[in-house]
């Protein structure tokens, strides 16, 4: 049975994840759940993609994340100028040595801010197609690892196209998740003006946390529980997005497994060692919307990504609970008798379904157990006594 030996609690990632969440929020007014999505993909070992008119607090909230860990931190401005090897590193000739030397670029940090990555050239932008997916640099016939915890975390302005370069698919594939700060409340703004209007909070932002708590803390997310029906209906979400007429491409196996890894971090944020299909669909359009491409007939209609993806979570089956073994025809009696797949001990069953094991302590109005699982069966995670996890 897989413990957590050596690695922080659910204790230690809430109480660590709240004091990172309450650091930012200090900074960014008002938007509870885009911090909380940032701290979902950190902890996901994801990379997050912030897209959003300007002004909004794009860098801001990359920054605010930055400073609230301590660990290396380095900004790259995206400009057409800037070269692949402005990022990655380049290798120099030292004469005294007689050889070539590898100086690192701006991608060795752990989290890497990238301000409107679209203004720079595809040439540029492909430099970090490597170090997004596998997580080290490549010169010279010679890899480099990166450090860890390991985020990109970029910006982008939709608006005012000239000048800029669309991000290509292979990148748009590789973040996380996308996600738009929107514009602040009335009151939000007002206590924006409060505390943004003498001094940057930046400024007085200290680390709340360090590197190795959040390796820990992405350790802790790995061992998170998902059963097999949630599975299951992460491939079927993904897979509706491969055959739906509005789309032209889908979304791609990675894009699965983002959304797996997500829902992990979600649910180990909320306090759970298990996840519920509730996380896959809050996570289902941050995750997914990016990468798909509308078809030109939905583009005339006006049908965004986000609108396809939510039409999907309509139509696709949410599990609810572990299919029910073969349920004794209506009327027969279930105290001290047997049940198949399980049998009954102590008295009638009540509070669970009975599926391929034992139940007991409960009780069926009437001493009867129609077919079918009783109100109140146990979903993920919940393990109850006699009854099996999915």
């Amino acid at each position: 049975m897989t413990t957590y030996d050596d690695r922080a609690s659910l204790t230690d990632l809430t109480t660590t994840a709240e004091r990172v969440r309450r650091s930012v929020e200090g900074v960014i007014e008002g938007k509870p759940e885009v911090v909380r999505l940032s701290l979902t993909v950190l902890l996901a070992e994801g990379h997050l993609l912030i897209e959003d008119v300007p002004g909004v607090g794009k860098t801001m909230l990359a920054k605010a994340l930055a400073r609230s860990i301590d660990c290396s931190v380095r900004r790259i401005q995206f400009t057409p100028d800037l070269l692949p090897s402005d990022i990655t590193g380049v290798s120099i000739y030292d004469q005294q040595r007689r050889e070539f030397e590898f100086k690192p670029g701006a991608i060795f940090a752990q989290i890497v801010i990238g301000d409107e990555i679209n203004r720079a050239s595809p040439k540029t932008q492909s430099a970090l197609l490597e170090s997004m997916e596998e997580r080290q640099v490549t010169m010279d016939g010679q890899s480099y690892e990166l450090p860890s915890p390991f985020m990109v975390v970029a910006t982008q302005n939709p608006v005012e196209m000239e000048g800029t370069y669309p991000l290509p698919e292979a990148q748009r594939d590789r973040f996380m998740a996308r996600v738009s700060i929107g514009y602040p409340s009335a009151e939000a703004e007002l206590q924006m003006l409060d505390v943004h209007g003498g001094v940057s909070p930046l400024d007085d932002l200290q680390p709340v946390a360090h590197a190795h708590d959040i390796v820990k803390l992405i350790d802790a997310v790995r061992m998170v529980h998902v059963s097999e029906a949630v599975r299951r209906y992460a491939v079927e979400l993904v897979g509706a997005t491969r055959t739906h007429p509005d789309l032209r491409l889908g979304a791609s196996p990675r894009a699965t497994l983002h959304l797996l890894r997500a829902a992990k971090a979600s649910a180990a944020l909320s306090g759970r060692d298990y996840a519920l299909p509730d996380d896959v669909q809050a996570l289902a359009v941050p995750v997914l919307a990016h990468r798909l491409l509308p078809t030109s007939q939905a583009q005339l209609n006006r049908r965004t990504s986000e609108q396809v993806v939510r039409d999907i979570l309509q139509r696709t089956p949410v599990p609810t609970a572990a299919p029910p073994a073969a349920a004794p025809r209506s009327g027969s009696p279930m105290s001290g008798g047997h049940v198949p797949g399980g049998h009954v001990s102590g008295g009638p069953v009540s509070g669970g379904h009975v599926s391929g094991g034992h139940v007991s302590g409960g009780h069926v109005p009437g001493g009867q157990m129609p077919g079918g699982p009783v109100s109140g069966a146990p979903l993920y995670g919940q393990q109850q006594p006699g009854v099996r996890r999915l």
